[in-house]
Order: C-alpha cells, then sequence, then structure tokens
C-alpha cells in the first residue's frame, strides 16, 4: 500500500509532534481515514520528503511526527513554462493538475481575446487559490517535491511584456515548423498555449514580434486542454526526462 503524502505549507520540525495544516488533515481523517501509527510523507516545497507517522486523530486536528528527511527529487531537468488562455469549466483545471504530473515549472494563466471567463477581482483571488490546490494535489500524488510556480493571472499583453531568456513557443494550428523539430534550449521553453477557440490572428501577430515561434502540433485541431498536455509530452520526450 502507498504511503500517504501531503503538502505542509512550513517548516517540517523533526522528532516533535504538530498539527497537519487544515486541508492536509482534513483529507487525512475524513477521506483516508488514517489512524495513529500510520506511517505517512510529507513535503514542503524545500525539495525534501519527510517521512514520519501519524501521533492522533480528533474531529479537529491530526498530530504528525516526522522521523526521518529525505533529499529525493522527481523533478525534471528540462524548465518549462506554460502560458495558458484560461478556459471554462473544468478544462483549465485539467491542465494545470497533468502539466504538473509531466514536470512544468512554472505556470501562468492568460486573459485572451477569445476568453469565456470573466470575473471580478475577488473572484479571481477565490479562483487562484483553487488551481493553487490543484497544483499542490497534483505534487501530492506524482511524488514532486517542489511545486510549480504558479504565477498571477496576466492579460495577453502583460505576458507578452514579461522578459524571459527561454526558447519562446506558440501554438498555431497550420503553423508551418512543427513543434517535434523544436531544438534544445538550455534555459528551456516559455509556452504558449490560447484557450477554447485559439488566440486570435492578432494575438498570434503580436506573439511572433515579440520572438515567439509558431509551432504546430499536425494536421488535426486539438483541444486547448489536449494541446497543452501534448506539447508539453512532447518537449519533455525530446529534451526532458520521459
Amino acid at each position: 500500500m502507498r504511503i500517504p503524502r501531503f503538502y505542509h505549507p512550513g517548516p517540517v520540525v523533526m522528532d516533535a509532534e504538530f498539527p497537519l495544516a487544515t486541508d492536509a488533515a482534513h483529507h487525512a481523517s475524513t477521506v483516508l481515514r488514517l489512524k495513529a501509527n500510520q506511517p505517512i510523507v510529507l513535503f514542503n516545497g524545500d525539495g525534501n520528503e519527510y517521512s514520519g507517522q501519524v501521533i492522533s486523530v480528533s474531529r479537529r486536528e491530526v498530530m504528525v511526527e516526522m522521523d526521518a528527511c529525505l533529499t529525493l527529487s522527481v523533478e525534471s531537468t528540462l524548465p518549462l513554462h506554460l502560458g495558458q488562455g484560461v478556459s471554462k469549466g473544468d478544462r483549465m483545471d485539467t491542465v494545470l493538475q497533468k502539466c504538473v504530473e509531466l514536470g512544468v515549472t512554472d505556470i501562468t494563466p492568460v486573459i485572451t481575446e477569445r476568453c469565456t471567463v470573466k470575473l471580478d477581482e475577488k473572484r479571481w483571488e477565490k479562483k487562484f487559490s483553487q488551481w493553487q490546490k490543484i497544483i499542490i494535489g497534483a505534487c501530492e500524488q506524482s511524488g514532486r517535491n517542489v511545486l510549480p510556480v504558479l504565477h498571477p493571472v496576466q492579460t495577453f499583453s502583460q505576458f507578452m511584456a514579461n522578459s524571459t531568456t527561454q526558447y519562446r513557443l506558440v501554438l498555431v494550428p497550420g503553423a508551418t515548423h512543427s513543434l517535434s523539430k523544436t531544438p534544445y534550449a538550455t534555459p528551456g521553453y516559455r509556452l504558449l498555449i490560447g484557450p477554447e477557440g485559439g488566440l486570435s490572428e492578432a494575438e498570434t501577430h503580436q506573439a511572433q514580434e515579440c520572438g515567439f515561434d509558431a509551432v504546430s502540433m499536425g494536421p488535426r485541431i486539438l483541444r486547448t486542454e489536449t494541446a497543452a498536455l501534448a506539447s508539453i509530452s512532447l518537449l519533455q520526450g525530446l529534451h526532458g526526462d520521459l
């Protein structure tokens, strides 16, 4: 049986009892129904993995104690920054979850011309918190000990204005160049993918003016979530650790 992994937002104290964070405690007690003396693993984003056990479980808290720290990295050697056009429904959630499993290092939600998600500032904050939880859950499941950076939601123009030394790519159906022919880039890649309906012609042109190379994933039109996962998998297969 696999030992449960939980994210702990703070320093992990060794050889001393402390409570799990609220979300982790709820999952441990209510979903997994863990009991005292069961082994668990924690990570807090510092690159290490901490092993220990449950000490006690009550309605309000789960007390644990860690007794070993392991330097265990499953991080990809290929830096990948995904700029994803914000999609509606579960599509954005799926992209975030799966691209974390595939090893992306940075994610920026991008509001584009054809973005159908319209929220006020408070609701964007709530959405951002939800996305962060999805990323944490994906790290717990996949064994990653470093959380990918979820950057604040940006407009298309803001994303274009960000400087980078990474190889910039924008996925454009029908583009002459194939993503599979992309050369290796030591700084990694910054990949831009549009939402449902893709990027507008003006946005595609602006991206190319800002140094993004237009590439395609073949003759078929892919859904935005399929495009993200397929392109990240391809780059990892070509130049990363898949």
